[in-house]
């Protein structure tokens, strides 16, 4: 306490420009004071005022001097706050941001966030992840992306491998994308070193890295790496335990395995399943609970195999979207995905993404966990309804040919209904729109709430 106000006492030094705005501070305050006294004794008495003010108001009814003395006192004191602000937020905010007016934004949002808008999870990883949150951001606040941490590749996997901090650049991608403006902060975390010990870094990486060794946990490194951009939004990971991703290809006569999330598509090679290293993966507790209050859940856009499955082999986050009563929409890619998903029809995609999940439901019921939902594995989907572009007219570029539209077809799968729009992104045809895809889903959304 004493510490607190020997720092205090630091704000009287000279030169500052504090000291000058106190004395009209609290001579407004005085004059305030005064003048509620005089209206409040003015009106008790019903009667014109006295002491040495009545020549001059005599004609006057008692209270309006009173009125008067507080209003004066009151536009004295409010003028000497907002420069006494004003000096602070300059020593802490930077100059264009210095003002009043902008702290009342800052506030005004940060409680508006906590009830503006459905609550969204959404759940992925990679850019397609990203781009529907940079679009969602202006539907709603109340959003939480649940990313997956089997990442292995460029900066993300040299910081993993050598620092052994959960993969980075997921997070740093939706943190970026609910930021609130594209501005210079914003442009530094996507900053990457061409040269010297940090090439291939991005800044994003070292600042989440580092802010988990500061802080001590990886999640509160998001949190306040977040709260750095003033995002709007909450970033989880599935889990925090360290895992790698493994897959078995179809070489033909036989299977063959392959380890890494970035080793994945290089193999070039029809994929059977994916699965985690160690093989029981415990859930992060706060994504548990996100899903269960949702109001909309998504999974996807993006790698089929390696950025929506994987959040998927975690048991409990499953055991979770089954649980909840939200809706819940798997976003299909625009295009098909070399190494992933060649040749794959909508069906395809679903098909996939209901093995994995039916296989994470056996392993609960023969270990030593025993799901309650495995009775009706057979008959209850892990999501609703699967959204898919249904704008394929635009050519896609010759320089892109090896990439195909995911085709729009209904299909035959008990519990899903199709949602067909059209959201691609129109120089980019094979990625989707950000705003174009949040648009589709929102008005989806609202249109089954208001039938």
């Amino acid at each position: 306490m004493f510490e607190g106000l020997k720092s205090a006492t630091r704000l009287l030094h000279p030169g500052l420009g504090l000291k000058r705005w106190f004395i009209p501070l609290l001579t407004g305050l005085i004059i305030t004071g005064l003048g509620i006294g005089i209206f409040l004794s003015a009106l008790a008495n019903q009667t014109t005022v006295s002491f040495t003010l009545q020549p001059l108001f005599q004609y006057w009814p008692g209270w309006y001097p009173g009125a008067a003395l507080a209003l004066v006192g009151l536009g004295l004191t409010s003028y000497s706050i907002y420069r006494l602000n004003k000096l602070l937020l300059q020593a802490i905010l930077p100059n264009k941001q210095a003002t009043v007016g902008y702290v009342a934004e800052q506030v005004y949002r940060h409680h508006r966030r906590k009830r503006r808008g459905p609550k969204v999870v959404v759940i992925g990883g990679g850019t397609g992840l990203s781009v529907l949150l940079r679009g969602l951001k202006h539907h709603t606040e109340n959003i939480t992306a649940i990313v997956t941490v089997a990442d292995d590749g460029g900066s993300s996997g040299k910081l993993r491998r050598e620092l052994g901090v959960l993969p980075p650049g997921d997070f740093r991608n939706c943190i970026t994308a609910l930021a609130d403006d594209e501005a210079l902060t914003t442009q530094l975390f996507h900053y990457r070193f061409r040269s010297g010990g940090l090439e291939g870094h991005s800044f994003g990486n070292i600042f989440i890295t580092a802010m988990a060794e500061v802080t001590g946990s990886f999640e509160k490194a998001l949190y306040e790496s977040g709260r750095v951009l003033n995002i709007g939004g909450t970033i989880l990971p599935s889990t925090l335990e360290n895992v790698t991703l493994m897959a078995e290809v179809d070489e033909g006569p036989q299977t063959r395995k392959v380890e890494g999330e970035s080793a994945i598509p290089e193999a070039k090679l029809p994929i059977e399943r994916v699965y985690f290293e160690p093989n029981t993966v415990r859930a992060f507790p706060p994504a548990i609970q996100a899903i269960l209050n949702a109001d909309l859940i998504l999974a996807g856009p993006g790698s089929l195999y390696t950025s929506v499955i994987p959040n998927l082999l975690v048991s409990d986050i499953v055991t979770a979207i089954r649980a909840s009563s939200a809706p819940k929409i798997y976003i299909c890619n625009v295009a098909m995905q070399p190494g992933e998903s060649d040749n794959y029809s909508l069906a395809d995609h679903v098909r996939a993404i209901e093995d994995h999940t039916y296989i994470i439901d056996i392993a609960h019921e023969n270990g030593s966990e025993q799901n309650f939902y495995t009775a009706q594995r057979t008959k209850k989907p892990l999501f609703n309804y699967v959204l898919a572009n249904n704008n394929q007219q635009k050519p896609i570029p010759n320089n892109m040919s090896h990439l195909k539209y995911v085709p729009f077809t209904n299909f035959d799968i008990n519990g899903y209904q199709v949602i067909g729009a059209d959201v691609i992104d129109e120089q980019h045809p094979w990625r989707h729109d950000a705003t174009k895809l949040a648009g589709a889903v929102m008005d989806w959304y609202k249109n089954l709430n208001d039938s």
